[in-house]
This record gives structure tokens, sequence and C-alpha cells, in this order.
């Protein structure tokens, strides 16, 4: 007969060959561990991202290893394009992994109502996708007279004035992180539900100082309810004990409040018959009506949808997701721009050729939007921001399909069997030293030298990986693009910037990586024009 005694000391032992034998059978213990735990135990990564040094481990990781590295027995990091972004993004590995599980599910909103970003198979993504693609394309952005009547407006009677006054009532040193970000939500939420529909964070500081603080409070708070979501529920259930703060949950809270209403006013905008150009809500209108007949169709069926809080969670995603990248960016280019002032004087020379000119004693009206996107020196300077300071530079998750899949170079070509987290960084992939000499500099010049085109396919598309790439790229690529140009033409064809304290500017750690303050002051000085 077994005695417990005889039991306790069997017990380490059956669990040591259980996790021995679980180790021998994987084709992941062929693949380099970034540490010894990692082929055995998901513990060592979990601990990485609890203490949020996820990217600078992940950097020397594949420094150290490779192309190709094992985070944990059911996870890996790739940082290659062929054996890696191309097979995972391009091949259309999908975001859940058919168990429940998906580490996106943290972005669902009003409750767990799933958007295009959280979707986890991809033939639902796609009939989503399909909806809004247009109104997103470079064609449609570039071309669309509401969203360019949107953009003038706020420039003209928002942004330059805000500055204008900055600099004539004080010493012209004020927070450009918060301005920023106000403009990138204005003309994001202004494209999506009409200029009277939507924000106005520029002209109403303690309105965009409660926005963003409501935001910004729940950075240090996405660990346990996104890698360990089953967990961190069962405790709450049974514990009734939260691992994140309850505030947070009124922060998410009051932020889906705010974008209700703005839903709300965009559904009554679209009744007025007089409705002015600016104010049609271009994105909310189409996607209303597109999940409105999904919706019917299904009438009959077990799951009705929710018209209003399916489109609510789906623009709640755009206009984060918008602002909040595009407000990172331009911090940096501002940042940049601010510590190399021979680029920056050379940007306002090369502003100075735009016709009409943007500036408050002109005739409101914006240069083409095609005119603007072709200056050279502008394309360059954000395309390098965007390159070295990656507004998510964090592991972008896949799954491998249940027959698993072949990674990494040639020379290696590891089996990766199915259902496998797998993972690329654009931190990682925009710092390839054979691709962009002195990859931790920011030199835009890097994109006005004359290569090859070989060279220029890795640099601008190949390992270029700011929006993603695959079917599951950034929809909004391209309205980014466009209001980040127009913004930073209206700042520096009037005004130079000086660095008065950028303590904190630093990336954070995340996979949402803003800086570790939420304060960049710098100088406005009014740019003394020639010619």
């Amino acid at each position: 007969m077994t005695s417990p005694l005889h039991l306790v000391l069997l017990f380490p032992v059956l669990l040591l060959i259980h996790t021995l034998t679980t180790y021998l059978l994987n084709p992941l213990r062929r693949v380099p561990p970034a540490h010894p735990l990692a082929p055995f135990t998901r513990l060592w990564i979990l601990s990485v991202r609890w203490r949020g040094i996820e990217n600078a481990t992940l950097k020397a990781a594949h420094a150290r290893l490779g192309p190709v590295v094992c985070l944990s027995p059911a996870e890996v990091s790739v940082n290659c394009v062929v054996g890696g972004i191309r097979e995972v993004y391009g091949g259309g590995m999908e975001k859940g992994n058919g168990s429940g599980y998906c580490w996106y599910g943290f972005f669902a909103n009003y409750g767990g109502i799933d958007n295009m970003f959280t979707i986890g198979g991809n033939k639902a993504h796609s009939t989503r996708k399909r909806i809004i693609s247009n109104i997103y394309s470079k064609s449609v952005v570039t071309t669309s007279p509401v969203l360019f009547a949107q953009v003038s407006a706020i420039i003209y009677e928002r942004f330059l004035p805000r500055l204008q006054s900055v600099v004539s009532t004080g010493d012209g040193v004020f927070n450009i992180y918060d301005i920023l970000h106000g403009m990138t939500m204005d003309i994001v939420t202004g494209y999506i539900f009409g200029l009277q529909s939507s924000s106005n964070l520029v002209s109403n500081p303690e309105e965009l100082t409660w926005f963003l603080g409501l935001y910004n409070s729940r950075r240090s708070y996405n660990f346990w309810p996104q890698e360990l979501p089953q967990w961190t529920d069962a405790v709450q259930k049974w514990l009734g004990y939260h691992l994140s703060p309850q505030w947070v949950d009124e922060a998410n809270g009051n932020i889906e409040k705010w974008t209700m209403a703005m839903c709300k006013r965009a559904a009554a905008a679209m009744q007025k018959s007089d409705l002015k150009p600016q104010d049609t809500p271009v994105v909310y209108q189409q996607l209303r009506a597109a999940v409105a007949k999904e919706a019917a169709k299904m009438d009959n069926g077990n799951n009705k949808i929710d018209v209003d809080l399916t489109v609510a969670s789906e623009v709640l995603d755009h206009l984060a997701a918008g602002f909040d990248t595009s407000g990172i960016t331009l911090t940096y280019i501002v940042h940049e721009l601010s510590r190399h002032p021979e680029i920056q004087s050379r940007l306002q020379e090369e502003l100075q050729t735009l016709s009409p000119p943007i500036a408050l004693s002109s005739a409101p009206k914006l240069p083409d939007p095609k005119v603007l996107d072709a200056l050279p020196l502008l394309h360059a300077v954000t395309w390098e921001t965007l390159r070295l300071h990656s507004a998510i530079p964090g592991p972008q998750p896949r799954f491998t399909p249940p027959q698993g899949a072949r990674l990494g170079p040639a020379e290696l070509n590891y089996y990766v069997p199915g259902n496998v987290r797998v993972s690329a960084s654009a931190g990682l992939l925009h710092l390839n030293e054979d691709v962009y000499d002195h990859a931790e500099e920011w030199r835009p010049q890097r994109w006005l030298e004359e290569v090859s085109e070989e060279k220029r396919k890795d640099m601008e598309s190949r390992w270029f990986w700011a929006f993603g790439s695959g079917g599951r790229m950034c929809v909004g690529s391209h309205l980014a693009v466009y209001q980040m140009k127009y913004i930073i033409a209206a700042l520096y064809s009037n005004y130079t910037t000086i660095i008065v304290d950028d303590t904190g500017i630093e990336q954070s750690d995340s996979y949402t990586a803003p800086p570790k303050s939420d304060k960049f002051l710098v100088k406005l000085v009014e740019h003394v024009k020639t010619g």
C-alpha cells in the first residue's frame, strides 16, 4: 500500500518526467532559447512582460541568437523577412488559435464587443474590412473633399490660433505632446463622425487634459487581462479581487461613453437635409449602414447583432489607434527636428514652396494633398521617425496553423508545430544594419540617397513595418500619414521649435510605446519667412 509520504516523493519525480518528455517531444527545443527556462515554461516570458522589458529583452535575444528564438514551450519570436514576416503575416496566420484565447481580445470594447482589430479569424476580419477599406484607401483619402475641408478647418480655426496664442500671450513655452494628440484626435474623429459631431480637443484644453488623463492612466495595467485573461477573470469571480485597479474599468467606461456620444451626434446629423460637406460622418455613415444590413440578415437567427454597440466598438478602435500612434510619431518628429536645427531649417525652406502657403495671414486654404505628400524632405522626416520611433514597436502575435510551419532563413528552416504563438516586432525589424545603415541614428537623408532598386524595396516595403503587412496591416495608414504631414507642415511653416524640457522623452518598453513622460516642453518662435 502506497503511503502519503511516497506520494509526496513521487509527485516531483513524475513532474520532472513529464517536463522532460514534453521538452524532448517538442520541435521547438531545436530553436535557440532566449532563456534557459524558455523551452520548459511560459513563466519566464510572462515575467519579462510583467516587468515591462519585453522589447529590450527580444532585441538582446535576437542579437545574440539569430532571427528565430524560442520564448516558451509554445511561443517563438521572428526577426526576418524570408521565413519570418512573409510566412507569418503574408501567409495569413490568424490572431486566434482556435482555443478561444485571443491576445487581441483585450482591445474589445463595450463588454467584449469585437472590432476589426480584435477579431481572431481571418474570414470574419476580411468581411469587416471590406466594409471600410475603401474609405481609408490612399486614392480616397488624398482626393476626399470632405476630409480636405475638415483638416483645413481644424488647422486654420483651431491649431494655428492655439499656437499663435501661445506665442503672443506668453513666453512661447508649452507642452506640445498634448496639442499634437488633440490634433490627431480631432482629425480622426472628424473623418469618422463629421466635424460637427466629432471632438474639439484643440480648442478645449480642459477636455483634452481630461481625456488624455483617462487614456494614459490605463497603460500600466494591461498585463493581467491581456496575457492571462482567464486567470484574471477567475480571480475576480471567485476571490473578488481585481488584479487591475477598478478605476481602470471606470476610465474605460468614460471613454466608451464619450465615443457613444459622438456616435449619437453623427446619427442625428445623418438625418439633416442641409448637412455641410465637412459635417458628413464619412466612416460612421458607411459602417453603420453595412452593420445594419448584416444585422437584418441575421434577425431570425440566434446570434443577433447590436448595431449601435458593434459600430461604437469599431469606431472606438479606429479613433484610439488613429490618434495615439500618430500623436506619438508627431511628438518624436518635433523632438528630432528640434534636436537637429539644420534639418528643421531645410524643412522650413521646403515648406515655403507650398502654394498656397499654410499661414494665419493667408487665405484659409491648404495646399493640395498630393503636392504635400510629394515633398521629399517632409516625407523623409516622417518615414525616418516612423522607422526609428515606431509607435507600436512591440510584438504582433499570430498562431501557426494546425499543420505547423517552417520559419527562419533557408539555412535554419525550423519546424514550428501548430497553435504556437509567433510574432515579429517593428522595433526590431527597423534596426537591421544590413538594410538601414547606422540604424540607431535618426538620419532622414537615408530616404533621399541614391540606392539600388533592391535596396529601396528592402527599406520601403520588405523591412519597413510601421503599419504591419499582409491582409491585417493597418487600415488607417494613409489617413495617419495624411494628417501627420499636414500638422507638421502647418507647424513648421510658421514656427521654429526649441527644446525646453524633454525629460522622459525615451520611449516606453511596451506594445504601444509613448514617451515615458507625457510632458514635452518646447518653445515656439515665429519663423521669419524669406523670399
